[in-house]
């Protein structure tokens, strides 16, 4: 099966892709959403390269986290002897704020032998298109005519790294990239401390993470990993750091995900919620407050990390992944009618109202930010949209959509209730009778299931939230007819859980990964738990060698999509708590 050999690190102000052979494909900075400094992944040739390997060709790797971090190591083993790379970008408290630079720092650790290695690090620019110039210090290599500042600063002799010269290992040695300011202490000092204080915030931050007694291993590395999406200066969080992974081999479904979806803030502060991390939840709420604030008559589908407009698209000449073109930047979807935004939204703020541990009271703007909200689903009840999907030219009245209007209005009324303001009350709950009206105009007797819009006879798995979100009582006949329905049409025998059987693209044939946690979830809240463990089973073996899930997966569990995708890990810990509140935690085992 065809797998992403990759590991990812970060420290929330940018993200390094790292294979197995230790080359760092795929690097932007200074942003999440910047050209990329080493991209490989998307371009052998134009993507420059960052790699630490043996000198030969005969030998095995293999790649683990550090115990609970995002340090990653990737371990070598040849005839001469073993070496491993150990990568890690500073994250700790220094002077009562995070410490997290744009500094990609590398130890090269001798395990046993003597390994010739071979470093090599070529930069580039402007998606590929910048060459830099490359000026030696005493210890260092200047790139030149970057965007900023890009220097490697090591012990290593500089003349074997610009001349690509294998050279022996016989002790650790250590190289930082820096973009802007460099490393101005000394190396392998620095080096070390940096390696020890980023380890430490790492295991305290998992041991401060409520997670449930199921899938420890698997919730602990999806935690970690959507923690590494938040992009600390605002709050944001992506959906992928990457762009134009395929969907499917050659379908030209390539899209770039280096932005933050509106769709996706309900089950990002779920998750955030329920492995209590109240920082995290609070940085993103933050950030969706300043873009509530700063809009005046709707919200957008996804933001940039600024929460500014995304770009238009554009297509990179590049060679694409497995020859997979286009290579995009921007995302068209921007300009899309999304109108489930303004309920994932408002469900999404009524923790910081209900929930004692938050600390958040500010009454004026709770009502504006709420009565806006409320307008803005009154103002689009009426109005098809482009769904969950993206469809981009079949605009629908997308039962999807139309939950999410009913379970927004179901949170405002709650906020309007804590806050004693009848008026915000009494509009939600008209409002939200309207969009049951909608939803049950969706409903297909004859099937006894809800269909993906009104006059629609498609099947689509975004309606398994309405189990899971308590439209449909979970233990209701209603319920276990409709989720019968679902799997008849969209799960495979492959146990593939598809989207839909069809769109404007031509047929899906991939799963989209989330869709399967979904659904272990639907089946744990309707008490088959049987069934809902043996789909998160099969789910948990599309990940990668480090527990990284994709986007998409196909029939063979092979990954595709954007990588690592933060929907799909939001997924995993949103169905393994909903598994363990409906299971008891055996004493004995």
């Amino acid at each position: 099966m065809r797998k992403y050999n990759i590991g990812v690190i970060g420290n929330c102000s940018y993200l390094a892709y790292i294979d197995t052979d230790a080359n760092v494909n795929w690097l932007c900075m200074p942003r999440f959403d910047s050209s990329f400094i080493f991209g490989s992944l998307l371009d052998r040739k134009k993507g420059g390269e960052f790699s630490i390997k043996p000198g030969k060709t005969d030998y095995k790797s293999r790649q683990y986290y550090l115990k609970n971090t995002n340090i990653l190591a990737t371990e070598f083993e040849m005839p001469e002897g073993r070496f491993r790379v150990v990568d890690f970008a500073p994250r700790f408290v220094q002077y009562d704020r995070y410490f997290r630079p744009l500094m990609l720092f590398r130890k090269i650790e001798l395990l046993e032998g003597d390994p010739y290695i071979v470093v090599k690090c070529n930069p580039v620019d402007n998606y590929g298109k910048r060459i830099p110039e490359t000026v030696m210090g005493s210890n260092h290599i200047r790139y030149l005519n970057l965007s900023t500042n890009v220097r490697l600063t090591t012990d290593i002799p500089l003349n074997y790294i610009t001349k690509c010269k294998p050279f022996l290992l016989n002790k650790t040695q250590y190289l930082v990239f820096s973009y802007g300011a460099p490393l101005e202490a000394p190396l392998s000092e620095t080096s070390e401390q940096f390696l020890n204080k980023t380890q430490r915030y790492w295991v305290n931050w998992v041991k401060s993470t409520s997670i449930p007694w199921l899938y420890q291993d698997e919730v602990i590395r999806s935690a970690l990993v959507l923690k590494l999406h938040q992009y600390e200066d605002t709050g944001a969080v992506i959906a992928s750091g990457s762009t134009s992974l395929p969907e499917i081999d050659q379908a030209h479904r390539n899209w770039d995900y280096r932005f933050c979806w509106m769709r996706d803030t309900y089950y990002t502060l779920n998750a955030f919620n329920n492995i209590g991390h109240f920082e995290e939840l609070e940085k993103y709420f933050d950030f969706i407050r300043n873009i509530i604030l700063s809009e005046k008559n709707q919200i957008k589908p996804l933001y940039t990390i600024s929460g500014d407009p995304v770009p238009d698209e554009k297509i990179l000449l590049l060679e694409g992944y497995l020859k997979n073109k286009p290579v995009r930047i921007g995302n068209n979807a921007t300009y899309q009618v999304q109108n489930d935004v303004y309920g994932q939204i408002l469900v999404s703020l009524l923790p910081l109202f209900i929930d004692k541990r938050l600390n958040y009271i500010d009454l004026h703007q709770s009502e504006i930010i709420t009565g806006w909200l409320l307008n803005c689903i009154e103002e689009n009840m009426d109005i098809p949209d482009s769904g969950p999907w993206e469809f981009g030219t079949t605009n629908q009245f997308h039962c999807y959509t139309y939950l999410f209007h009913w379970a927004g209005c179901s949170a405002a009324a709650k906020i309007g209730a804590s806050i004693n303001n009848n008026e915000i009350s009494g509009k939600a709950i008209r409002l939200k009778e309207r969009a049951q009206k909608y939803i049950e105009d969706c409903y297909s007797p004859d099937r006894k299931a809800y269909m993906q819009s009104v006059g629609n006879k498609n099947m689509d798995a975004g309606n398994l939230q309405l189990i899971t979100m308590n439209y449909l009582n979970p233990n209701s006949g209603r319920a276990i007819q409709h989720l019968k329905a679902l799997e008849e049409e969209l799960f495979s025998i492959d146990n593939i859980f598809l989207r839909y059987k069809h769109d404007d693209l031509g047929n899906a044939r991939n799963t989209f990964i989330i869709c399967g946690f979904w659904y272990a979830e639907a089946l744990a809240a309707i008490g088959m738990i049987d069934k809902a463990f043996r789909i998160i089973e099969t789910l948990i073996k599309t990940s990668n060698h480090l527990g990284l899930f994709s986007e998409d997966a196909d029939e063979n569990f092979g990954q595709w999509g954007n990588f690592p995708q933060t929907y799909s890990h939001v997924g995993l810990v949103n169905a393994v708590y909903r598994l363990s509140t409906k299971i008891d935690k055996p004493i004995f085992q």
